[in-house]
């Protein structure tokens, strides 16, 4: 067993980390014991919820993280070009240029799992589509426009994310990041 995490985030993140290769289904309280090094006892204390609980607190978690590095940088950052850079470097970074699964994603994708948590998901893919959308629109995109181009481009890193674990091919995820952001940099006014 793992020595116990004193760092109750450390602790999310390591759940975190189970959930995203095993599933919420699929992930055991005892692989989360031996991930975190805390018995049943203290991972009740900290998650009275139990597992659900857990899931909450993790997806908070990646909210939080995105919030920072992804929306708040679409939502304040300028000029746009530099927004745009910055947002696909940080999902470079957090997804370990394609190494890592999305665990929204990842969640969405178990039927039961999607129902406990759709909510949650939902507002994190809006949130990240409206900023980027946004972002588009105070450049002079139109409404519309700005909102294809704004849903195709998360569409394309969640697409080209899935696709390249499965063919177990990275460089495809940096490929479709590459023409993700030039597509948004050529839809740039002048």
């Amino acid at each position: 067993m793992t020595s116990p995490l004193s760092d109750h985030e450390e602790t999310v993140t390591r759940i975190g980390e189970l959930f995203r290769v095993h599933g919420y289904s699929g992930t055991s309280l005892s692989q989360i014991t031996e991930a975190t090094g805390k018995g049943k006892g203290s991972l009740y204390h900290f998650f009275p919820g139990g597992k659900h609980d857990m899931a909450e607190q993790v997806l908070a978690q990646v909210d939080a993280w995105f919030a920072q590095h992804v929306f708040d940088v679409l939502n304040h950052a300028a000029p746009p070009r530099d927004a745009i850079g910055r947002m696909f470097a940080a999902v470079d970074t957090y997804y370990r240029a394609g190494r890592r699964a999305c665990l929204m994603g990842a969640f969405a994708q178990e039927s039961a799992t999607r129902e406990q948590f759709a909510r949650r998901i939902n507002v994190f893919f809006r949130r990240w589509i409206i900023a980027l959308r946004d972002m588009l629109r105070r450049t002079g995109i139109e409404g519309g426009r700005a909102t294809y181009l704004a849903e195709d481009t998360v569409a394309a890193i969640q697409g080209a994310l899935v696709v390249s674990q499965a063919l177990e091919t990275p460089r495809l995820f940096g490929r479709m990041m590459e023409r993700a952001a030039a597509t948004l940099l050529d839809a740039l006014p002048e």
